[in-house]
Order: C-alpha cells, then structure tokens, then sequence
C-alpha cells in the first residue's frame, strides 16, 4: 500500500499532492441531493444569481470530502485504522462549479497509542487551494495509524506537538 505509516509522519513536514480534481457540476449535484441539503445556494442557477456570490456555490461537504480524499494515496491508503476525529474545519472562499482543487497535507503532531501500542495517532491539517491559490478548506483531523511491525517494541515515544 502507498500510504505512510505512523513513523513516517514528521511533524511540521508540508507534503503537496500532485493529484488535482476540477469540480463539476455533476459532483455538486450528487452530493447536494445525496444528503438532502435543498439549500438552493447549490442547486438554483436563478437563485444564487441574486446571492451575493453571483452563481451556485459548491456544497461544502463536496469540499471537505475532496479535501481530506485528495491525500488518501499518499498518506493513509491501507495504514489507516480509522478517523479519529475531524475539528477546525473552515472554508475562509466558496469553491464553484469549474474550480480546481489541489491540496497540501502538514503533519500537527503525533503519539504512540496508549491502549493499541501496535498503533499512533496522528494530528494531521489538510489545506485546499483553487486554481488562484485561495484557500478554500482548512481541516484538521486526527487518524489511528498502523506502526510498522515491531515498532511497538521500541520505546515509546513522547508526545510532540508543533504550535
């Protein structure tokens, strides 16, 4: 798998994904009547020509689920136990229909798991970018990461935390 294990975060380390998405109209679509969201900011051309933005805006969970799925590959495919939690979510501009997104990853901090010493928890803070370079998501979140087999033997190392 192509993901990193807990060892190979660096804290304070800013890895820029290659991979970049150009947001359609269909992805708003789907994902704004998936969830029942009617805002009609999403859905409504006539509407949201009168908003205040001029044109529909890209449903927010779109962004989010782009943002923290964009980095997948390269940090956590197939070393993932799980999402622990997701906090600090901000979108500072709206993204719209043609936006292309790409995103950065940095890692916050990190710890050995205390009940699973097989295990780390990783503070992670995903950055998404149009194709102006505003930045339209801020999420941070904290995953359970595989160790590497046997890494659990060593000694356990101490909480560090960047600012």
């Amino acid at each position: 798998m192509a993901g990193m294990y807990y060892e190979d975060f660096t804290i304070g380390e800013v890895l820029r994904h290659e991979v970049t998405r150009t947001v359609t109209e269909a992805d708003n679509l789907l994902i704004t009547t998936l969830t029942m969201n009617v805002q009609p900011l999403h859905l409504d051309a006539e509407f949201s020509a009168q908003s205040m933005y001029g044109r529909q805006i890209v449903n927010s969970i779109f962004t989010l689920g782009l943002v923290t799925g964009i980095p997948v590959q390269e940090t956590t495919l197939g070393t993932t136990l799980g999402n622990l939690g997701f906090r600090d979510i901000e979108f500072p501009k709206p993204v719209f229909i043609g936006d292309t997104i790409r995103v950065e990853t940095e890692a916050l901090d990190k710890r050995v798991s205390k009940s699973r010493p097989e295990t780390g928890i990783v503070g992670i803070e995903h950055r998404g970018y149009n194709q102006k370079n505003e930045l339209v998501c801020v999420v941070r979140r904290t995953a359970l990461m595989k160790r590497r087999a046997g890494a659990e033997a060593e000694a356990a190392e101490p909480a560090v935390a960047v600012g």
